[in-house]
Parts: structure tokens; C-alpha cells; sequence
């Protein structure tokens, strides 16, 4: 693709800008969370109609629509999730959540939203498109076991040679991509630990198994998972996010209940805590007389990006965004369901930078006054068609 149609897809992209924004305002203020994506899933599919296309639903909150070229070719699947989060909003925007305890905090209005503008601008260069574009707009990728599993076994894959993907990105300053090959995001398992003792009052411990101090014990035994066992060149997170124990001051309770997440990119790491969390708890607990039921949930398998496809969307980025736009990729001990697709074809995901300290864009994902600087879906717009110029 030479520098002048490199130049014609900016122009195209900045001419669906204020679509792209209308419609990721409309998504922010009507959001649904995981598995309920009906009326978003609706309003997705009428825009995709009116560019032309023949959109369908392969699940009964998601929908797939392709753009077929005129000339022979392969298919380039590009995948935008579109559910929000159980989050009250609190960031006073103007088109802030009308739904009581939903809110888009994590940026999947956005993506469907530069998705719908790549999809009205290639629908409208069929006649230069190579192969075929299959646009994957996925519900539920908050919620395990997520959306992107749920099509796969639809078959949306079927016919497919390679699948991107991005996600709005608040640790990246605006506009810039980081794409990479390899581990990007990692396996987001979880955990849960039912400590059982023997309850009684809290002035006569000796006759008592406490359950809390042991339950203390299993958190600090837990980190030495981490930092003793884990090999420390092969990343892992381990995380108790939940204690639950007790109703008074004065009595000693029966069980304590503990919650949290692993995170691995590896596989023998993640087996290796599979195993030993289990063990630890059962070890501590028969050592002071107590029992215990564990659970171990595996998550997400971690996105790892293929390194042909990686190469070649890196080259596109760069030739449609400009060399100094594109850099290496950070991987993140974040989920993502988009992994399940990269089990069945080779894959690109990567990050699109969304922070703007001038504008006051600095609060997290998943955080109550999350939001994104709007300036950059028209470069995602950008990044997508021109993506699916240069692959086919």
C-alpha cells in the first residue's frame, strides 16, 4: 500500500469521527452488562444494516456481519466486545449511564464503536477490498466463561485465516499502539478457601479452633507461593481478595471463608499453584486441627500473539499511523477472552493508549469515573481498516 492510500485511509477514518463518537456516546449511556447485551446487540445490528451489510447473530446477544471484496482472497476476522460492568457511574458525563448499577468502565463502547466506523468504511470500498472482512462484535468478555468461546462454538471462525483485535488502553498515552508478539495478557484463574474450625467464645480460645489466625496464616503461607516456589524469571500474581469471618467482638466463629485470583502466562506455573494452594491449606489446617475445602477455577487461557500476524499488523500500523505511533507492547497481567479465538487461528491483540492527563483521563479501568479520550477512534477506525487493507 503506498503512502498516498495510506493517507486516504486517515482521511476515510476522519470522516466516520463523529459517528464513531455518537455512537460510543449512545452505547456509555445505555450499557449492559455480560450475557444481556440485547438491545446493544440490536442497536449494533440496524447500523450494520444501513451501511448495506447482512448482519446475523450467532449468539442471542452477539452479532457477526461480513464485508466481501470483490477479488479472491483470505478472511481477516476483527473481533470488538461490546459489554459493560455491574459499576454505579460517577464521572458527570453528559451522556453518563442511564442504567442503575451498569456503566462502561472498561472502554467496550469504544471498541464497538470504532468497529461500526471501520465496518461503514470498508462496506463502502468493496470494490478495492481483497477477500473477506468478518467483523466479530462479542458479548460478555467480562464474565466467565465469556463471550469469545461462545462464538468460536458458533462457528464465526469458520473460513477464518487470521483475527485482531485491540482494546482501549489507560496505561498508554493517547493514540499510540503497543503490538508485540507473544504473551500479552495472562491466565486470570481464581481461587476460593473454606477454613473450617471450632467456634466458642472469644475469652476461652483454648477451647476453641480458631479459624482466623490459621486463615491468616494460609494468606502469608500463599505469598511464599510467589516468592519461594515460582520460578521469578516466569511472571505470576497471586492475590487474596476476599476474607470473610465472623458476625460479634465476642465469639469466635466456626469457618473463615478466603477469595482471590492467580495470574500466569505460563503453564507449569499456573499447574504449579493449581496444585500447591490446595495443599498449603489442607497442610496448615491439619496442623492445627482444623479441615478445609478449596476450589481452583481456571480463567482465560493468556493471549499469546502470533508472530507473523503480529509482524505484519506492526508494519500496517506503522505505514497507516505513522512509525513514531507504534511501539513495543507491555504485556499486562489483565484476561481477555479474545485468547479463545487465537486457539483456532493465528492472532494479533494489542493496545491502543487512551490516557490524557491534560483532559483528566487518568482513572483506571474498571473504576467508577473511568472514561476515554474520544480523539483516538477515529485512529482505531484508522488502524482497523487500514489493517484490513494491508493483511488481505
Amino acid at each position: 500500500m503506498e503512502t498516498l492510500h495510506s493517507d486516504r485511509v486517515r482521511q476515510l477514518a476522519h470522516g466516520v469521527r463523529e459517528d464513531a463518537i455518537a455512537w460510543r456516546r449512545h452505547l456509555h449511556a445505555n450499557p449492559e452488562t455480560s450475557f444481556n447485551e440485547r438491545e446493544t446487540a440490536r442497536y449494533v445490528f440496524d447500523q450494520l444494516a444501513s451501511f448495506g451489510l447482512r448482519p446475523y447473530h450467532p449468539t442471542p446477544t452477539s452479532v457477526v456481519a461480513s464485508i466481501e471484496g470483490v477479488f479472491s482472497g483470505r478472511c481477516l476476522a476483527i473481533r470488538a466486545d461490546m459489554d459493560a460492568l455491574p459499576i454505579t457511574e460517577e464521572t458527570g458525563l453528559p451522556f453518563a449511564s442511564q442504567t442503575p448499577g451498569a456503566m462502561h468502565a472498561c472502554g467496550h463502547d469504544g471498541h464497538t464503536a470504532m468497529l461500526l466506523g471501520a465496518a461503514k468504511v470498508l462496506s463502502a470500498l468493496r470494490g478495492e477490498l481483497q477477500g473477506e472482512v468478518r467483523l466479530l462484535f462479542q458479548h460478555a468478555e467480562e464474565l466467565f466463561p465469556g463471550g469469545a468461546q461462545e462464538m468460536v462454538d458458533a462457528g464465526v471462525l469458520d473460513g477464518v485465516d487470521m483475527v485482531i483485535g485491540t482494546h482501549l488502553w489507560l496505561p498508554l498515552t493517547s493514540g499510540r499502539i503497543g503490538i508485540a508478539a507473544g504473551p500479552l495478557t495472562a491466565a486470570p484463574d481464581t481461587f476460593s478457601i473454606e477454613v473450617l474450625g471450632r467456634g466458642g467464645h472469644a475469652a476461652q480460645p483454648h477451647l476453641t479452633v480458631d479459624p482466623v489466625p490459621l486463615a491468616a496464616q494460609i494468606i502469608l503461607a500463599l505469598q511464599q507461593l510467589v516468592s519461594r516456589e515460582a520460578d521469578p524469571l516466569r511472571p505470576a500474581v497471586l492475590s487474596v481478595t476476599q476474607v470473610h469471618a465472623g458476625t460479634a467482638d465476642n465469639v469466635i466463629p466456626d469457618r473463615v471463608t478466603l477469595g482471590g485470583t492467580v495470574r500466569t502466562f505460563d503453564e507449569d506455573v499456573r499447574k504449579l499453584f493449581e496444585r500447591r494452594i490446595g495443599e498449603v491449606a489442607e497442610g496448615l489446617c491439619a496442623a492445627f486441627g482444623a479441615t478445609c475445602t478449596h476450589r481452583y477455577q481456571r480463567g482465560y487461557r493468556p493471549i499469546r500473539n502470533d508472530a507473523a500476524v503480529s509482524a505484519a499488523l506492526a508494519a500496517a500500523l506503522r505505514e497507516v499511523l505513522g512509525e513514531e505511533v507504534v511501539e513495543e507492547a507491555v504485556p499486562s497481567m489483565v484476561g481477555e477472552d479474545f485468547s479463545a479465538y487465537q486457539q483456532r487461528v493465528p492472532g494479533c491483540f494489542f493496545w491502543l493508549g487512551s490516557r490524557n492527563e491534560a483532559k483528566g483521563i487518568v482513572y483506571p479501568h474498571h473504576h467508577a469515573r473511568f472514561t476515554i479520550d474520544e480523539d483516538v477512534l477515529e485512529t482505531g477506525v484508522a488502524a482497523f481498516v487500514g489493517a484490513a487493507l494491508h493483511l488481505l
